[in-house]
């Protein structure tokens, strides 16, 4: 799987936060991990100098570089991520590097610069190019919680996305005991392929909590053809499935007709078999209408054992904004 199909475990949509930057004269340093795709303003100043979307310091007139403390929005395993550098054209690093360290707690951001902190590198000095995408896979194994992004020697970076895996404290989950949502982002669920995503993300299907709006959901363009559209869910972990909610808010003339949802229990097994039409799904929803604009709560469902897998189906096409699947943890 390319790894800009996994979780931005920075986000700030998801709770990540840039902490401490060594300087962000010109553009600040939060613009760093906002969602949106950066933009540019011709002739648009500031009394610092031209408005840059992103963060931006001032030219270094020392010896050494700069640097910004990210705290990721969860903690995980990292396999990639993409230095963007849209519209620095004149101004952006040369290089760059980041390093990680993890915490079982929240630490301050003066115990993050302190000289205490044991950072590891899991992205060498790396060659950067100006108003492009700049994508890094790495490699490191650990699961982490911080990160320190170092530029060289100086200038601006419009958006950093650092993907990764999910992996929640599950010890603590256990202890808590009582039902979880399965497939929710922050407890380690990841939409692995949809049939369809023209207008909507399938990702949004499993992000915290109610939709902002239309845009903010999963939808399909509409099915001119037979069948139906459907998404393959992996849960964070193995479950048994006590309850759904099908939430279609801002979904009022573009709402599925119905839904249904099947589970399966497959370790080890590839997305391509998932996908498959023969694959053995396990019914836990049978198909049941939606309404527009509405949380649906279901309340009884169907014992499909453990399972790892959900496929949700949408008859025949269109928008649902949340899928909340609850359970109890295997």
């Amino acid at each position: 799987m390319d790894f800009t199909e996994l979780v931005d475990l920075a986000s700030e949509r998801l709770g990540g936060a840039v902490l401490f930057a060594t300087d962000d004269f010109f553009a600040p340093k939060e613009n760093l991990l906002k969602p949106s795709t950066p933009v540019s303003i011709e002739g648009k100043y500031t009394d610092r100098g031209k408005w840059m979307d992103g963060w931006e310091s001032r030219r270094r007139r020392t010896p050494g570089f700069d640097w910004c403390i990210i705290r990721l929005s969860l903690p995980g395993l990292i396999h990639g991520m993409v230095v963007d550098t849209s519209h620095f054209k004149g101004n952006y690093p040369e290089q760059c590097s980041l390093e990680a360290c993890a915490s079982d707690g929240l630490l301050t951001t003066e115990q993050l610069t302190a000289d205490a902190v044991e950072w590891t590198e899991i992205l060498p000095i790396s060659h950067l190019n100006g108003d492009s995408l700049n994508p890094f896979a790495i490699t490191n194994g650990n699961r982490w919680t911080y990160l320190r992004f170092k530029i060289y020697p100086d200038g601006g970076v419009a958006r950093l996305r650092v993907y990764g895996e999910v992996l929640p404290d599950w010890n603590r989950l256990k202890q808590l005991g009582g039902e979880i949502d399965l497939a929710a982002v922050e407890n380690g669920g990841l939409v692995l392929s949809c049939s369809d995503m023209f207008f909507g993300n399938r990702h949004n299907l499993i992000m915290p909590g109610r939709a902002a709006n239309m845009s903010d959901g999963w939808e399909t363009k509409r099915r001119r053809g037979p069948g139906h559209d459907w998404t393959i869910i992996k849960l964070g972990t193995v479950g048994h499935i006590k309850r759904l909610e099908v939430d279609t808010s801002w979904f009022k003339g573009n709402f599925p007709e119905s839904c249904s949802l099947e589970g399966s229990s497959a370790l080890d097994v590839s997305v391509e078999t998932l996908q498959d039409p023969a694959f053995g799904w396990r019914p836990v929803l049978a198909r049941t209408k939606l309404q527009a604009h509405t949380r649906h709560f279901f309340d009884e469902v169907m014992d499909a054992g453990a399972i790892t897998h959900v496929r949700f189906n949408i008859f025949p096409d269109g928008g649902v904004s949340r899928l909340r699947v609850y359970g109890t943890i295997e």
